[in-house]
């Protein structure tokens, strides 16, 4: 039996700093095979997963000497944070470490979906020289707007303003005279709606949320702006969306997060046809270089968690 699953992908480096302490099973595909992950789990001492494994009931059920869980990225909606806690199992997110790629994300989907020139490239070598067609919108000057102020989206923010954009957010969370406010504008969610060129959503999945974009919310956007999700799905009304896409109400959407994961053929018919959608799979945050920043901290986050235990 193994102190340490591992159940989906990580930097082999950061796994074998942990087999150097710890009897560590690692395979990425143990998340395909639900049976054989309960089945490995009888002594672990640690489970670290990205966010397909659902650490949760039959899963905790069939670890009863877990001590912690490590999450390789930021999000805890595949973890049931209450029933760890109830049995004193630690959760640890790797906070901060792939805030760089995500951010690089919604900067480049925002200047894709602005200036539309860039998924020109079948009709380009078919001959069609669609120049009229892809005239766009250059990023400087408009507005990008921030739903949730963490700290993905004041990395947005820097790079936003650095070309030359205006910046806005929403957050009740984030303290009025909290310095982070300096150079961006504090609105309500409403406002941020009706004056923003670029929406980008930086918050987590709850009850308060849910559908928090949905057909009311893309009523009050300007029309021509462009939404990014790259934060959790379920947030946007996904048939609310592709209604405001084929209406022309917004001009375009980069969506890497959904409410079905991984996104089905039969959910993804929705957006068939849309060329004004991007859509990749749930991957903004994973970069050859987040991987390792991820990977590493995760590793000596639980490492230290296990040996201090042990002691």
């Amino acid at each position: 039996m193994h102190d340490i699953v591992i159940s989906e992908f990580m930097e082999e480096a950061a796994v074998d700093t942990l087999r150097q302490d710890f009897s560590v099973l690692f395979d990425p595909t143990l998340v395909d095979r639900p049976e054989e992950l309960l089945a490995s789990l009888g002594a672990a001492k640690a489970i670290l997963v990205r966010n397909r494994t659902q650490v949760r009931g039959d899963l905790l059920a069939a670890a009863p000497a877990l001590q912690c869980v490590g999450r390789l990225g930021v999000g805890l909606d595949n973890i049931d944070v209450d029933a760890c806690k109830a049995r004193g199992v630690a959760v640890y997110p790797a906070n901060g470490a792939n805030d760089l790629s995500v951010a690089e994300y919604v900067i480049t989907t925002a200047l894709m979906l602005l200036r539309g020139a860039y998924l020109s490239t079948v009709s380009v070598a078919a001959g069609e020289w669609p120049r009229q067609a892809l005239i766009g919108r250059e990023i400087s000057g408009k507005t990008m707007g921030l739903v949730g102020f963490g700290s993905i989206a004041r990395e947005v923010a820097r790079r936003a303003a650095a070309l030359g954009m205006s910046v806005v957010a929403s957050d009740p969370f984030v303290a009025v005279d909290d310095p982070a406010w300096k150079h961006v504008g504090r609105v309500s969610l409403d406002e941020l709606l009706s004056i923003s060129d670029v929406v980008s959503l930086h918050i987590p999945l709850t009850t308060q949320t849910r559908h928090i974009i949905e057909t009311e919310a893309f009523a009050r956007m300007k029309k021509g702006a462009v939404l990014i999700n790259a934060a959790r799905g379920g947030t946007v009304d996904e048939f609310a969306l592709q209604a405001a896409l084929t209406s022309g109400k917004i001009s375009g959407a980069a969506l890497d997060v959904f409410e079905e994961e991984p996104l089905t053929e039969e959910r993804g018919a929705m957006f068939a046809g849309l060329s004004n959608v991007i859509l990749t799979p749930h991957i903004a945050g994973v970069t050859d270089e987040s991987n390792v920043r991820v990977s590493r901290l995760t590793a000596d986050t639980v490492a230290k968690h296990l040996k201090e235990s042990a002691s």
